[in-house]
């Protein structure tokens, strides 16, 4: 049980990369505060591991306020993987609303993990940040201009977060998931329709011949968050079967 005794917030957790998070980590034994802005999908998740259901939107700062007083002071783990694309088109085609939305759930939502949980890792001794970025923000292409700086954001953002909170031995790493036709955002990435036209131009690109799934995405996460990994801060591991080599 490589996560005994350990109470984790795992945000965007009632479907897709999130839902397969919070099963993978209840499996090895953490307590999991199921967090999701749709009540029905995150009860579901709660519900069949149980787990704590915890409705807040992660671009507001009370919702943190919480989402955090939910571990009642005994928080040790939190996975930062709520995220939002706008549609694959044109960079000047974005509208200023859909910018603004990529950087609030994508980077700002990591800001305010960061302002609530930070003081209360402080006070343990140490924590741990796991945040879901994406190959877009290593290998970025034409058509999802915004996302992929909004996650090159987050890598940046980790990097630079656990420089500074490593002196209060609190770790913060990166995963990198390559496309994956089991998130709700596969069809937004594909511009509109994930025909299997689409998926055969994504899976081109990938070296190892298949898409990531939740659970490639959450046993990477689960070394991160668990204590193998004690001596890993500031690292962004790549699922995605080499397409960023």
């Amino acid at each position: 049980m490589r996560l005994k005794d350990k109470l984790a917030i795992v945000t965007g957790a009632g479907s897709g990369f999130g839902a397969g998070i919070a099963r993978r980590f209840a499996q090895e034994g953490a307590k999991v505060i199921v967090n999701d802005i749709d009540p029905r999908s995150g009860e579901r998740i709660a519900k069949e591991i149980g787990g704590v259901f915890v409705q807040a939107d992660v671009t507001r700062s009370e919702d943190w306020g919480r989402l955090v007083r939910a571990a009642a002071g005994g928080l040790d783990i939190v996975v930062n993987n709520a995220g939002w694309t706008h549609r694959n088109k044109p960079y000047l085609e974005v509208s200023e609303a859909e910018f603004d939305k990529v950087y609030a759930v994508n980077v700002k939502s990591v800001y305010l993990s960061a302002v609530h949980a930070v003081p209360v890792f402080r006070k343990r001794g140490g924590g741990c940040f796991v945040n879901i970025a994406s190959t877009a923000g290593v290998r970025p292409r034409p058509g999802l201009t915004v996302y992929n700086g909004s996650k090159g954001a987050v890598i940046v953002m980790s990097k630079s977060m656990a420089a500074e909170f490593g002196p209060d031995h609190i770790r913060v790493n990166c995963v990198n998931p390559v496309f994956s036709p089991e998130t709700a955002l596969s069809a937004d990435f594909a511009g509109g329709a994930l025909t299997e036209e689409a998926k055969k131009r994504f899976l081109a690109t990938i070296p190892l011949g298949r898409f990531s799934t939740a659970l490639d995405v959450a046993n990477a996460c689960l070394y991160l968050a668990s204590d193998e990994a004690s001596l890993v801060s500031g690292a962004c591991i790549e699922v995605d079967g080499a397409r960023c080599v």
